[in-house]
């Protein structure tokens, strides 16, 4: 079940105005706002890091946050386009970035288009990475801003929110922080007493780099604050369900681009209405797939067939205490090839890789202080198992494969076949054999996979 906060309610400080210019029908639909970050795993104060994220740990108070809430893929345009899809990666054409040349089969199966339809105003303020041409999504507006930073693009999305809105919208807000390259640290962000993430060594090199995420992961709060200020002054808050996640985790070894929980696992907090209200604990296993169909049931918007995901509604109200007995995720390409697919449950994780490697693909980390730590004492040089198993209650760091134990074998046979039937259900071109990139496409590994 659910846990609510110990702590006393806030009080309720929404202004108590009537919304502008909504007739009766849409006074009944609320707005959206889907504030986005990139490379922020669950690294923020409501997970329980010593990362100062204030606003978003008084979000989370005031709403409901989900422990255990997964990525369809630990790479940004698989990852955003499967949450604003509905669908995995796989299916809609997203096997790469959008700016390496890979693309949505269909666009209108994107959830701005789906909206559109369903009459609301859709609106992007900044980041969105699925397509090179943000127009193709179902935008009615891109907001004009200077840059991707937070600093330039809160301001933008915080000005619209105040507008007078004829209808009801659907803001979407991408920040490019906590992206790599990391501002310079300031006086809050002390490496002396960081501690950099788990799959990482604690070291000089490796706590200043953390430093860096940290003063990234601030200048990200102060926006959510912004945007968030915004829907308050403009006295909609109890009228607008705000999403608030990120695509996968951390820029750090081991983590993005991998498919253990610290690649897939991402922060995802919402507050308003469905329930989405009153300092709220999940634990149930779900993933940003179920957002889409949870958006829809709010909205009373009608997606296409095909949606993997279940709406977080009855989670909400009591009737479900969960909603999946695994998840799944996905990594095609990156910079390189390194198709791998994985199944979760709420004891074991599973992770198949269909190409061979003899080490790991340096590329698919990105540049910093932690990987050169790292890469200079022969981390690079590990071999990559082409089949694991991992007990993550006990072995929560996916450290140690179970594969070849025979205590197990009845689990790994169990997750093999829950991973094939997975896989045949959404018509996974794995199944056929090697996947080409799209002509064009900026990757390596696109001829030969063996290389």
């Amino acid at each position: 079940m659910p846990h609510r906060s110990s702590r006393d309610p806030r009080p309720n400080t929404h202004r108590t105005r009537r919304i502008p210019h909504l007739n009766e029908e849409d006074r009944l639909r609320p707005h959206i706002i889907y504030l986005n970050s990139h490379d922020t795993g669950r690294y923020v104060r409501p997970y329980g890091y010593p990362v100062a994220t204030p606003r978003l740990q008084q979000f989370a108070e005031e709403g409901v946050v989900f422990r255990r809430a997964f990525s369809a893929s630990p790479t940004c345009s698989p990852s955003r386009a499967a949450l604003l899809t509905g669908r995995y990666p796989h299916e809609v054409g997203m096997l790469g970035l959008s700016h390496r040349g890979f693309s949505l089969t269909d666009p209108h199966q994107h959830l701005g288009h789906v909206l559109q339809s369903a009459g609301y105003r859709t609106v992007l303020a900044g980041l969105q990475h699925v397509a090179e041409d943000p127009e193709e999504l179902g935008y009615d507006e891109v907001l004009p801003v200077s840059s991707h930073a937070a600093a330039d693009v809160a301001p933008a999305a915080a000005d619209f929110v105040a507008g007078e809105h004829e209808q009801p919208f659907y803001l979407e807000v991408g920040f490019f922080e906590t992206h790599r390259p990391y501002p310079a640290p300031g006086p809050q962000d002390d490496s002396r007493y960081l501690q950099p993430p788990s799959p990482v060594p604690d070291a000089p090199e490796t706590r200043e780099d953390m430093a860096g995420y940290s003063a990234s992961a601030r200048r990200f709060d102060d926006a959510v604050g912004q945007v968030l200020d915004a829907v308050e002054e403009a006295g909609i808050a109890e009228h607008t369900l705000v999403i608030c996640t990120t695509d996968h985790g951390l820029a750090f070894p081991s983590m993005k681009c991998t498919l253990f929980d610290d690649g897939i696992g991402v922060m995802l907090m919402m507050r308003g209405p469905g329930g989405f209200t009153g300092g709220v604990v999940s634990d149930a296993l779900v993933t940003q797939l179920d957002l889409f169909p949870t958006v829809c049931e709010i909205t009373g918007a009608v997606p296409s067939d095909g949606l993997r995901g279940r709406s977080l509604l009855p989670l909400m109200g009591g009737s479900e205490e969960t909603l999946h007995d695994a998840v799944h995720a996905e990594l095609t390409y990156h910079v390189d090839y390194q198709p791998q697919r994985c199944v979760r449950t709420d004891r074991y994780k599973y992770i198949r890789s269909f190409r061979e490697l003899d080490h790991r693909i340096l590329e698919h980390t990105d540049a910093g202080a932690s990987k050169q730590y790292l890469t200079a004492r022969g981390w690079g040089d590990q071999e990559q198992e082409a089949e694991m198993l991992f007990d993550v209650l006990l072995d929560p760091h996916e450290a140690h494969n179970l594969l070849a134990d025979p205590g197990h074998s009845d689990t790994v046979t169990d997750m093999r076949a829950r991973m094939d039937s997975w896989m045949r259900e959404t018509d996974d071109p794995l199944l056929r054999g090697p996947v080409p990139a799209p002509p064009g496409a900026n990757v390596k590994g696109a001829e030969g996979f063996g290389a």
